[in-house]
């Protein structure tokens, strides 16, 4: 049933994106094809083999040590606002991203992090056929998140095609940014958190061939890559990444207060006036989707009502009802449901990522701007592609 399932979810990613196509006649079969192979593949190494099992429990063990130094951080500063035995969601998951922020920060400034961004964008570029730029991104994305990606592209992100664009915006909001990686483990398995993250880089290129097809000409297949044209001091390069991290942290705190309250009061007046909470309704409305994806037809309306809820909130609301319900799901459920809360692909990633890329070049932000939805449209599929193949394997 496994494989039916891959079938109708490929199906109903391919449909929804080919209706949205730009130009159907240019779709690139045979390396969307290449890019499938690829993400089955990785997904059984990663989920299914003894190495890739390995990889993943030490990437975990990495990411829960680090957090747990980043709380020896917090513990000296807040210590005393925290009953014993009791844990803070504010600050011990949220403020240790000031400390991963920090390890971000000295890996960039010592070219470690560029490198290998870089050459692993140009690797999967010879494999799919697609331009150095859009490749670069897709990777770099996984990495940095989609505001700082555009940072190291200034430099060409004024002079692309509105086609071009829409591609590195679509990679962009499928991504997550590393910095918050820990925080996701400590809300879901960390298997599904490293497994999305590896599938979305080519979910994100596959659903943009479809969807925005074209070719490039060999004078526009450049990258043109600027890390830190200006070179800060190293204690300055660490000072800039703490408050990056707290922005990050107090950003995504002030987020969950004002939409977690929101979503509440929305669920009371629609269970007072229509007798069904708005995230039950919401769980109707995806539960198709869910079950093509793979999820039991049992499950679906409360995944879909998760999935739903990442959608119109953001991905940390979304984990956090995951979470409540994961007792009462089947592994299946909640791998396919997991790997689908990791990216940013919400309403609210529209005006993060417009707002990024019009402080770099205002007209390129307004032409952004205009395809918003059809942003959000394409990096949900992305996030629907990549959920569906990982459930394969469960």
């Amino acid at each position: 049933m496994s494989v039916v399932f891959l079938l109708t979810g490929l199906a109903l990613v391919f449909i929804l994106a080919f209706l949205a196509s730009y130009n159907r006649k240019g779709i690139k079969y045979k390396a969307i094809a290449v890019m499938i192979v690829i993400q089955l593949v990785l997904s059984f190494v990663l989920l299914n083999t003894r190495i890739g099992v390995a990889i993943i429990r030490s990437i975990s063990k990495a990411f829960d040590q680090l957090m747990k130094i980043g709380i020896s951080g917090v513990d000296f500063v807040f210590g005393g606002l925290e009953n014993k035995g009791v844990s803070t969601f504010f600050l011990d998951v949220l403020l240790p991203i000031i400390f991963i922020s920090v390890l971000i920060g000295i890996l960039n400034y010592f070219k470690i992090l560029p490198l290998i961004i870089k050459y692993v964008g140009l690797l999967l570029s010879k494999v799919n056929g697609m331009g150095k730029l859009e490749n670069y991104i897709a990777v770099s994305s996984a990495f940095l998140g989609q505001s700082e990606v555009f940072l190291t592209t200034k430099e060409q992100l004024p002079h692309v095609s509105k086609r071009r664009l829409y591609t590195l915006c679509t990679s962009a909001m499928s991504a997550v940014s590393i910095a918050i990686v820990g925080a996701y483990m400590t809300m879901i398995p960390p298997k599904y958190v490293v497994t999305a993250i590896v599938l979305n880089i080519l979910s994100a290129l596959i659903i943009a061939n479809i969807i925005n097809p074209y070719d490039l000409k060999e004078e526009e297949d450049l990258l043109i890559v600027d890390h830190d044209k200006k070179k800060p001091s190293f204690f300055q390069m660490i000072s800039e990444s703490i408050m990056d991290g707290f922005k990050v942290a107090v950003i995504v705190g002030a987020m969950l207060i004002g939409f977690i309250a929101l979503i509440n009061l929305i669920n009371y007046l629609f269970d007072f006036i229509f007798g069904i909470s708005f995230q039950n309704l919401l769980g109707y409305v995806f539960a198709p989707i869910a079950f093509l994806m793979g999820i039991p037809w049992a499950e679906a309306v409360k995944a879909g009502s998760v999935m739903a809820t990442k959608l119109v909130t953001n991905e940390f609301v979304a984990m956090g009802d995951l979470g409540k319900m994961a007792h009462s799901l089947s592994e299946k459920t909640l791998a396919i449901t997991s790997v689908f809360l990791v990216s940013f692909a919400n309403f609210g990633s529209i005006g993060i990522i417009t707002g990024s890329v019009k402080a770099l070049s205002e007209n390129q932000g307004d032409i952004v701007a205009k395809f918003g939805l059809k942003l959000l449209y394409g990096s949900t599929l992305a996030s629907i592609l990549s959920a569906t193949i990982a459930g394969l394997f469960f």
